[in-house]
């Protein structure tokens, strides 16, 4: 009787476990991020070596630099990630420090926004073909807890045409 109930706190403690909210990666940490807007692509790397690559969409207007709130254009720039949160509407994000003080320059008296995220989808399987955030860099759910188990606050991240 004593190695059944062993045997049942065992498998409840492995069941618990195993219902996690996301999975955590078994890739190295990421040291620097970088998101080229062109071709869609974002490197995860890992002191100089790509450990992942992912395909994403942006903003409803992608071309050029965000400047001002309601755009629909993602930042360019070198910036760092500044926060995650694991209570997203859009599964998980890990948020990006738009803006900085170039970018409130640019803006040109117009508030520049903020709240640019790298996140995943609204729904668990719906990922569209076209761009379709304010500004911000989506990947799919799966994707995202892969970046968000990675990516550290302080990772540098920097983002090109």
């Amino acid at each position: 009787m004593r190695a059944f109930k062993a045997l049942l706190v065992f498998s409840i403690i492995i069941l618990l476990a195993s219902c996690s909210s996301f999975r955590h990666s078994q890739l190295p940490k990421v040291t620097n991020i970088q998101v080229f807007k062109a071709d869609r692509t974002m490197l995860l790397i890992n002191q100089g070596v790509v450990v992942k690559k992912y395909n994403f969409k942006l903003g409803f207007a992608p071309i050029g630099k965000k400047q001002f709130e309601g755009d629909g254009k993602t930042p360019e720039g070198d910036y760092y990630i500044d926060r995650k949160n694991p209570d997203s509407k859009y599964h998980l994000s890990v948020g990006i420090s738009y803006p900085n003080a170039s970018d409130r320059a640019n803006a040109k008296g117009k508030n520049p926004g903020g709240d640019i995220f790298i996140h995943g989808t609204p729904r668990r399987y719906w990922f569209t073909r076209k761009d379709w955030t304010w500004g911000c860099i989506a990947v799919s759910n799966r994707e995202i807890e892969e970046i968000y188990s990675m990516v550290e606050i302080g990772t540098k991240i920097s983002i090109f045409p």
